[in-house]
């Protein structure tokens, strides 16, 4: 998932294996407003579109999926639990067939009853908006012929809604549907849900908060869904109840700005990466009081479009890679990131270290000149927030010193990411992204970033355009498999092949924080290592 922009298994700093319902022990209060900010609008606040950690964070606690990810920090987090299904999926015929069956009584936040058959729709809308996630969902059968047509139903989704049945048929096994089935693309909405963006005016939720105000580019509220205390929160002991009783989001663009309001107790919380520039100084003050590192599963990386000149030449790609210098971005970054030069991050299975490419001016300058491009005027893009403007900046830099003509194109972080993937943005040449976990499965670094069918017209999570009919199926085979040794050394034999054709220049895993104010109880904030903080563990001293 590409996370926040500045952003989750695992191996981050806390392994406490916990959930917090609203009667936690922790002493603190109940009730009360939760206060805080984001650098940047959410993606989308639309469970189906959303692709960043903001987005994730922001819905964690409001939109459920049958299945969801267990409420703990660490390699518990990791864990998928029941949310709306009674249980975790019986698997038959092979692997191909998953039945759930959804709880009795269950109920959206505006009284509409949730039926079995809402599933069924809410794929459909998936597919209907053109969602980022709906190639994780491509393998049910016939859904790829709904995804063109947009009617006629998904024949390989029954559902009964008198037994709350739900029965998905898959064209050939997936060893990450489990996985896929507690993404928020697919949480539950009320059939009929209009198949547009719903940011503006967010949907009816199934979780212990709902979503009451949103006002794009500036703030969202929640307030307490009130079909929780009356149904869904005894249905769903899985999931806690939360403290506060409301929670307001303000979008403060100025990250300094919110640095400042957490020390002086006007924000409870920022969601942001801290700026390379204050990093230090609030980790040595605040660290174990008020501020936690936290160590995601995660890639940092420029891209390069391979569809089209100049990056359609390996030999192109492979002088970029040398020419970038790891070192100098851990230092952009302040410490934050450690340098790596491979797909897979470290504590991701089948990552074995590797680097094709070490630093090496000359060498990068030798290529670029045996290559000898013709078009040598390229658009470079990143966004707005530190420090990936300063990184977008220095890959500009580097490019023009090997014999490029390139001009830097900074965007504002609320519409960066759909606006590089969208196939009709112009001069998509090379840019500036990241890639936080979706679920702990090498599988997730290759099928959404480098699988051919990823390449989509809107949303497209591709954006290096690779298309490799043989590593495609590689990526497709390995998908269908359960993960075991012998998968982790083809997707460690995978990373090493991408990279010999180098579409990206990987440069490092990135930690992201908590920071909170005095009046949050820090030892009691939840950070789950794919959806961020947990909205439900805030509570008032």
């Amino acid at each position: 998932m590409r996370k926040p922009h500045a952003a989750l298994v695992v191996a981050l700093l806390t392994m406490v294996a916990i959930g917090v319902s609203s009667c936690g022990g922790s002493g603190g209060k109940e009730g009360g407003t939760l206060t805080g900010s984001y650098a940047s609008f959410p993606d989308y606040l639309d469970p189906a579109l959303s692709y960043t950690a903001e987005g994730w964070t922001a819905m964690y606690d409001t939109y459920l999926p049958l299945l969801t990810y267990n409420h703990a920090d660490g390699a518990a987090g990791a864990e998928v639990v029941p949310a709306l299904a009674e249980s975790l999926p019986k698997i038959s015929n092979g692997g191909k067939t998953y039945t759930l069956t959804l709880r009795k009584g269950l109920k959206y936040s505006d009284g509409t009853p949730v039926k079995a058959s809402d599933f069924g729709s809410t794929v459909e809308r998936v597919f209907k908006i053109n969602s980022p996630g709906s190639p994780f969902y491509t393998g049910i059968v016939g859904a790829e012929e709904f995804a063109e047509t947009k009617s006629g139903g998904i024949p390989g989704i029954k559902t009964d809604d008198k037994t709350g049945e739900i029965e998905i048929e898959l064209s050939q096994p997936r060893g990450t549907f489990t996985n896929e089935l507690a993404m928020l693309f697919v949480a539950l909405l009320p059939s009929g849900t209009a198949a547009k963006n719903l940011s503006a005016n967010p949907p009816p939720a199934t979780g212990p908060y709902e979503i009451v105000e949103s006002e794009p580019g500036r703030s969202w509220s929640y307030a307490r869904n009130p079909q929780w205390a009356k149904t869904n929160g005894d249905l769903i002991p899985e999931v806690p109840s939360g403290h506060v009783d409301k929670i307001e989001i303000s979008v403060v663009r100025n990250s300094a700005t919110q640095v400042n309001e957490i020390e002086s107790d006007k924000t409870n919380w920022m969601q942001t990466i801290l700026p390379a520039d204050l990093y230090n100084g609030v980790k040595d003050k605040y660290e174990g009081t008020q501020f936690r590192v936290e160590r995601p599963i995660n890639l940092y990386y420029f891209w390069m479009n391979t569809a089209k000149a100049p990056f359609d030449d390996v030999k192109v790609r492979q002088a970029v890679n040398y020419a970038v210098d790891s070192a100098a971005l851990e230092r952009i970054y302040a410490g934050a990131l450690s340098a790596t030069h491979q797909i897979l991050p470290e504590g991701m299975p089948g990552h074995e270290a590797f680097n094709l490419y070490p630093h090496n001016m000359a060498k990068a300058k030798a290529l670029f000149k045996e290559a000898n491009p013709s078009d040598r005027e390229i658009t470079v893009w990143t966004d707005n927030e530190s420090p990936n403007d300063e990184a977008g900046a220095y890959f500009n830099d580097v490019l023009n010193k090997i014999g490029f003509k390139a001009t830097l194109k900074t965007i504002n972080a609320d519409s960066y990411f759909p606006l590089i993937g969208n196939a009709s943005t112009p001069d998509l040449d090379a840019g500036w992204t990241d890639w936080y976990e979706d679920y702990p499965h090498p599988n997730d670094f290759f099928q959404p970033l480098l699988a051919g069918e990823s390449i989509l017209p809107t949303y497209n999570t591709n954006v290096a355009q690779i298309d490799v009919p043989e590593l495609n199926a590689k990526i497709a085979k390995l998908g269908e498999e359960q993960l075991g040794p012998e998968q982790e050394a083809d997707y460690a034999a995978l990373d090493r092949e991408y990279m010999e054709l180098a579409p990206w220049v990987p440069y490092g895993t990135n930690t992201v924080s908590t920071f909170v104010d005095s009046e949050i109880d820090l030892d009691e904030v939840i950070f789950n290592p794919t959806m961020g903080q947990d909205l439900t563990s805030f509570q008032l001293k």
